[in-house]
Order: C-alpha cells, then sequence, then structure tokens
C-alpha cells in the first residue's frame, strides 16, 4: 500500500496534487463532476480587495501545446467571496483550501491577506506577485527582490496562516526571487505562474487576445517550471508547490523529485475537467512502476 500523504507548510494532505488558480474558480462546477474532496485541496480564484471585472474580450486563446490568457484577475472582490462563495464551497469541500489573492499595492495585498486570514476553512494563503504595481508604473510586483520582500513582510504581518508567495517566471533570476520571499518571512513558495506568450491571428492579422500580450501555460512550460523548481530547492529552504504544464501523474512524480512538496494542475483542468481526478487515481501504480512507496520520501530526491 503506497503513501501518497504529503505536509505542506504544517498542514497534512492526503496527496500532492490541487487544482491551480483561476481554472477551478471556487470547486462548485467540478464537484458536480466528482467528489472534489478527493484532492490533496485546491486554489481558489484569485481575490483582490475590490471587485474586479477582468480585462477586455477575447482574453483566452489555444495556441501550441498551451494556451494564452489575459483574465486580469476578475473575481467579485474579498467580502463577496468571504460572505457568499466561501460558505458555498464549505458545503462541497471539507479540507482546507488555499486562497490565492492579489493586489494593486502592498498595502492592498496585507489587507486582502488580513480579511482571508478569519476565514477557517482557508489552510494557506497563497501571494500572486505577478499582479501589476501600480506605484511602479504598472511593473510586476514579482519582478523586483526589494517588493517581493516588502509585500512578503506585509502579508506576514496581517495573517497568522502559512503564507505561499507564487512567482512569475518571468525573471532573470527565479532563485533571487524566491530568497527575497524567504527573507520577508514566507512559508513556502509557489512556481512557476504563467509565462509571458503572444500569438497573431493570421486571418486578421491582430493579437488573438485583446490585451496584446498574456499568461502562456499549458504542457509546453513544464520543463520550464521542472528547471526552476529545481533551482529554487537549491537556493532555499521553503517548501515549494510546484505549477506549470502538469497533466499526468509521470509529471507529478518528476515534479516531486525536483523538490516540490504539491503540485498545482493548471491549463489541464480546461482540456478535461476530471484530469486531477484522473492523476490521484494513477499516482499508486505509477509508483508502484518506479519503487516509491511514500510520496513524501521522494521531494528533492533529483539533487
Amino acid at each position: 500500500m503506497v503513501d501518497m500523504k504529503v505536509n505542506l507548510c504544517g498542514i497534512k494532505m492526503d496527496n500532492p496534487v490541487m487544482a491551480a488558480s483561476g481554472t477551478f474558480g471556487y470547486g462548485k462546477e467540478f464537484a458536480e463532476l466528482y467528489d472534489i474532496n478527493m484532492l490533496g485541496s485546491f486554489s481558489f480564484k484569485g481575490t483582490t480587495l475590490e471587485p474586479r471585472f477582468g480585462n477586455p474580450l477575447p482574453r483566452i486563446a489555444e495556441c501550441e501545446a498551451g494556451l494564452i490568457n489575459s483574465i486580469g484577475l476578475q473575481n467579485p472582490g474579498v467580502d463577496d467571496v468571504i460572505a457568499k462563495e466561501l460558505p458555498e464551497l464549505a458545503k462541497i469541500f471539507n479540507k482546507p483550501v488555499m486562497a490565492n489573492v492579489g493586489g494593486s499595492s502592498v498595502e492592498t495585498y496585507a489587507e486582502v491577506s488580513g480579511k482571508i486570514d478569519k476565514c477557517e476553512q482557508v489552510g494557506w494563503i497563497e501571494v500572486n506577485v505577478s499582479c501589476p504595481n501600480v506605484h511602479d508604473g504598472g511593473m510586476a510586483f514579482g519582478t523586483d527582490p526589494g517588493v517581493v520582500q516588502e509585500v512578503t513582510e506585509a502579508v506576514k504581518a496581517n495573517t497568522t496562516k502559512p503564507v505561499i508567495i507564487k512567482l512569475s517566471p518571468n525573471v532573470t533570476d527565479i532563485v533571487s526571487i524566491a530568497q527575497a520571499a524567504e527573507r520577508g518571512g514566507a512559508d513556502g513558495v509557489s512556481l512557476i505562474n504563467t509565462m509571458l506568450g503572444m500569438g497573431i491571428n493570421l486571418k486578421t492579422g491582430k493579437p488573438v487576445i485583446a490585451n496584446k500580450m498574456g499568461g502562456f501555460s499549458g504542457p509546453a512550460i513544464f520543463p520550464v517550471a521542472v528547471r526552476m523548481v529545481y533551482q529554487v530547492y537549491e537556493g532555499t529552504g521553503l517548501p515549494i508547490v510546484g505549477i506549470g504544464g502538469i497533466q499526468t501523474a509521470e509529471n507529478v512524480i518528476e515534479m516531486m523529485m525536483a523538490g516540490a512538496t504539491a503540485i498545482q494542475v493548471g491549463a489541464a483542468n480546461l482540456v478535461d475537467p476530471y484530469t486531477c481526478k484522473n492523476i490521484i487515481e494513477q499516482l499508486p501504480a505509477v509508483m508502484d512502476k518506479y519503487g516509491i512507496d511514500s510520496l513524501s520520501s521522494i521531494i528533492g530526491g533529483a539533487h
């Protein structure tokens, strides 16, 4: 009998498989298809202080080996999430859930995190530092180590729950960003967020999404994600949630060997809503195939 349990920042999980923020909503649609309590957990839709309508349409397009999106953090705002979405979530999911939060300033990151911190069903707070910084000409928070440390410190000062900083791959040195999060007191990091991509519609001669450029995700970015998880494992002492192009149980094993304690499935949920379920069901056989008795024993095994 294989052991799929892992411990992420002090919270025990039945397995390391999570759904990534923005690809699973608040779980309701997926709960109509299967019992989502089989998941290790999931990260719910990115939440900001104020409601956001998101970017103009079209804002998602398929491309070779993935998709490009620029949703623009559409969400009803943290107060509405707490008042309406989380009580509904409690009816269908009985495990700690991960709350993904965003901000336009250091202060708004801290404020939205403080509100979420009071929600009993939230286990971890995942801080998306890929958001544009309104005080820095729109540059993403996650591209500057000093700003990452500042955001991390502000969130940690306003919360009691484990704080996981979600890192952007659109940087020169991912390790320096992760180390900044560590200096700021982060309990863990998740990586990678989407890469910056673009597509052109040959019929119209225009970009495929209204925002011109957007987040590129899907199986094509998996090797990049594995590389960055490996580097961050070497460069920090933080637990890692590995994200990027994961589609199979074999991908999970590889990502954990690179250094991930848990993983998140993103774009694959939009292709096949049963992806997380299938991965969890297939993991025991894949573990047997490679002589793995316990998933926790292989974390960082490639180092």
